[in-house]
């Protein structure tokens, strides 16, 4: 019967499917490694035993697929796990050709050839603990009694106003690749859900070429109504991110520290929350660092490190909410606090904004009126707009970038690495 790697024992029989890892030839003696998702196992095969045994030996290549039955037998001197399989039956199913890329090619040939760059034990480890994450995820929402929805791809309005987005024909119509679920998140408190969420992916046509970037990406949004403020989206998603961190701790927090050298850190107490207009006074103050006034709209990537080093350094966390950014730095939907500020949120971590949200405004005629003021034409908004004629609760929600949350959560080169098939500004391979 077909096993794990992992699960056989001394002196069963069993049958393994898996990659040939590595060949070692003796005289008498032909040693393989079989590896699966689960490990590797050594087979020890006999030369002159069986004329169909030396046929297989002599067609063996690295990376070829084989199905082997045989019996375990105890052998001490075979790491790790001290047994290797003696088989009764060799089935090579495909040959592997020689192989394009090693260890040491570059990350670009990796990418071409990503299927065999992620039979990399540590590269599957990653996608493992993704899968966990967003399980967990999940399960917070569904526990708070939120519905999970998932919303067109294709739209016919731009979320963002019209920047950093991709076109279609559409049957003859313009249409769009959204750049997050945005209007729909909205249109189901227009509906009466409540509390809504989404894993799904986001498109930017962003001609970016960082390590956080890319053109097709994978992100967690929820909305929630009835609220009063932005602090009560944090005052959510803080317990939410939490519950994550913890669950993850105890599942993968040993795994993570052995493969990855990072380890899992919760916040010492509650994630501390930095108005926009603070973190450059605490730049002056602590760091000495002068931010021109022009700058002050919003945080490079140079000034997220900082903020979440003076985060973890002295207030005991990795992760900092920084909000009441400007309303004229802002989206149209944010509400604003007063004439200058908007009740919005970011959420960094390990030097990385996470995300981005905000109390929405879900007043027809100021929303109408903050979409002119952005100089977004209303009459092209008449679709979205129209969510708001009928009645709608006061709400806010988050979108949040799952793959950098990996990346910075696993301490990864690129966000390149957490991300199946990465696409980007010159990769549309494989």
């Amino acid at each position: 019967m077909k096993k794990d790697i992992i699960d056989i024992k001394a002196e069963e029989q069993c049958e393994i499917y898996g990659f040939i890892e590595t060949i070692r030839e003796q005289k008498t003696m032909a040693f393989i490694v079989v590896k699966d998702r689960s490990g590797s196992v050594q087979v020890a095969i006999e030369k002159g035993k069986c004329k169909e045994f030396d046929e297989s030996i002599a067609s063996f290549t690295k990376g070829s697929f084989v199905r082997i039955k045989g019996k375990a037998v105890s052998a001490e001197q075979v790491r790790p796990h001290k047994i290797e399989i003696v088989p009764s039956e060799i089935i090579i199913e495909s040959i592997a050709q020689s192989m394009p890329i090693d260890s040491e090619s570059s990350s670009e040939l990796k990418m071409d050839y990503r299927w065999l760059d992620l039979r990399d034990e540590k590269k599957r480890l990653i996608f493992e603990i993704r899968t966990y994450v967003e399980h967990i995820m999940r399960e917070y929402f569904i526990e708070k009694g939120f519905i999970e929805i998932h919303t067109p791809k294709i739209s016919g309005q731009c979320s963002e106003g019209g920047a950093e987005v991709f076109g279609l024909d559409y049957y003859g119509q313009k249409a769009y690749l959204t750049q997050s679920p945005q209007f729909y998140k909205q249109m189901a408190m227009a509906a009466g859900f409540e509390k809504v969420f989404e894993i799904g992916p986001y498109y930017r046509a962003e001609k970016s070429f960082t390590p956080r970037h890319t053109a097709e990406s994978t992100c967690v949004d929820f909305e929630i109504a009835n609220i009063t403020s932005h602090h009560d989206i944090m005052d959510f998603e803080e317990g939410w991110i939490i519950y994550v961190l913890q669950k993850l701790k105890e599942k993968y927090g040993v795994k993570i520290k052995e493969v990855f050298g990072v380890e899992v850190k919760l916040p010492q107490d509650k994630i501390p929350r930095i108005k926009l207009c603070d973190v450059f006074k605490i730049f002056k103050e602590v760091y000495g660092v002068e931010t021109p006034e022009a700058k002050q709209l919003d945080l490079d990537p140079d000034a997220e490190k900082l903020i979440c080093e003076y985060s973890r350094d002295y207030l005991g966390s990795e992760l900092v909410f920084i909000t009441d950014y400007p309303a004229e730095a802002r989206a149209f939907y944010s509400r604003k606090s007063d004439e200058y500020e908007s009740m919005s949120l970011d959420l960094l971590y390990r030097g990385w904004e996470l995300n981005s949200g905000a109390m929405r405004e879900h007043r027809y005629d100021k929303l109408k009126a903050q979409i002119e003021e952005k100089g977004i034409d209303s009459e092209k908004m008449a679709g979205y707009l129209e969510f708001f004629k009928y009645g709608c609760p006061p709400h806010g929600g988050i979108g949040f970038g799952i793959d950098r949350f990996i990346s910075k959560l696993l301490d990864l080169v690129s966000i390149k690495e957490s991300i199946f098939v990465f696409r980007g500004p010159s990769r549309l391979v494989p």
